[in-house]
């Protein structure tokens, strides 16, 4: 009996311990708002200042609202199962909301499953889920961008440089356009888009449009982007390759460091000869760098401060019951479940309106 009386003493001591840190603690308080962020990749850079951004609206909304927000973020580190662990824990936390950037777009039925079981809303962003139904089942919503409209800009920065120095792209002068295309996920419906519509802007626009090889396959990652770009370089030697299109600045940035180990996209360099056209989509703080000093030709700025403010007003809203758009100027898309933030094209010319 003194056993059994022991042992439950130490139950009932560990499960006090475990609400005072906030772990099953399941009380809800109108003046808090508990929001969990699920996380894809915490090293992703423009994942990164979409962080920042939220945190910054957070406090924002704190005091204009008067309302505490308790945000608590999970670094998934793109891997799946990391993140459906963390997702155990944070539903059963008693989070007010959950907002997601899936780690694999094809595999949220776990945690759409949880929210159902946990009747908890969720919000997903970024990375939108293959299936729409992740989004629909759970009365949901999802913040990103318009997948094709990057590639499209993409496309459209292309033009604009060719139409400004012809001989500076085409190098050979046969009037194609030898590329190489170095894509995200090829899962991911942002890489897939940006893949087709920039080419298909292009070949649109009026240009013969080559691929030097198929897509490399890079996932968003800068140091794969690199090698990958050596080995291409290897293969078909620099001076054969006229652009490059890539699905983000990251790629970008390894793209050139690969080309600045054989003499291309220096700083400040002016002969065109040793310039290769590269071209990326976000508008990250280095990528913006890399346009002024010449090595980067440009960006599609995805606004990462747009997309953390409406994040964090649409997210508060739900977590206060109130409907996810409510006293808000955002519109939901013709798909019904979205919202989309717009993309802005950033070159030399107009590099001003990303600061």
């Amino acid at each position: 009996m003194k056993t059994r009386i022991f042992a439950c003493s130490i139950i009932s001591i560990i499960l006090i311990s475990l609400c005072s840190c906030g772990l099953y603690d399941n009380a809800k308080d109108d003046d808090v708002i508990r929001a969990g962020v699920l996380v894809w990749k915490y090293s992703d850079t423009y994942g990164s200042a979409v962080r920042l951004a939220m945190k910054k609206y957070v406090a924002e909304f704190e005091e204009k609202k008067g309302i505490k927000i308790k945000l608590e973020m999970q670094d998934g580190n793109d891997d799946q199962a990391t993140q459906n662990n963390q997702a155990d824990v944070m539903f059963a936390s008693g989070k007010d909301i959950v907002i997601i950037n899936l780690c694999d777009v094809s595999a949220g039925s776990y945690i759409k499953d949880l929210a159902l079981k946990s009747d908890v809303p969720i919000l997903f962003y970024n990375t939108e889920p293959s299936d729409s139904g992740l989004i629909t089942d759970t009365s949901s919503i999802f913040i990103g961008t318009k997948p094709e409209e990057a590639g499209i800009k993409q496309g459209e920065i292309f033009d604009e440089l060719y139409k400004n120095d012809p001989s500076s792209i085409d190098k050979n002068g046969d009037g194609k356009i030898d590329y190489l295309m170095f894509m995200g996920p090829t899962n991911n419906a942002e890489a897939i888009a940006r893949t087709k519509y920039s080419i298909d802007t292009a070949t649109e626009l009026g240009y013969e449009m080559h691929p030097l090889v198929s897509e490399q396959i890079c996932n968003w990652d800068t140091a794969a982007a690199q090698e990958a770009m050596q080995a291409q370089i290897a293969a078909l030697g620099a001076d054969k390759i006229e652009c490059v299109f890539c699905n983000n600045d990251d790629m970008a940035i390894g793209v050139i460091a690969a080309l600045n180990n054989v003499g291309y996209n220096l700083s400040g360099e002016t002969n065109s000869s040793k310039i290769i056209t590269v071209l990326g989509v976000d508008a990250t703080d280095t990528a913006l760098e890399y346009i002024r000093a010449g090595k980067l030709a440009g960006t599609v700025m995805q606004d990462a401060d747009s997309m953390g403010k409406a994040i964090v007003t649409i997210a508060c809203n739900k977590a206060q019951g109130k409907d996810y758009l409510d006293g808000t100027d955002y519109e939901i898309s013709e798909d019904g479940f979205s919202v989309r933030i717009p993309y802005a094209k950033i070159t030399k010319n107009n590099i001003d309106i990303s600061d």
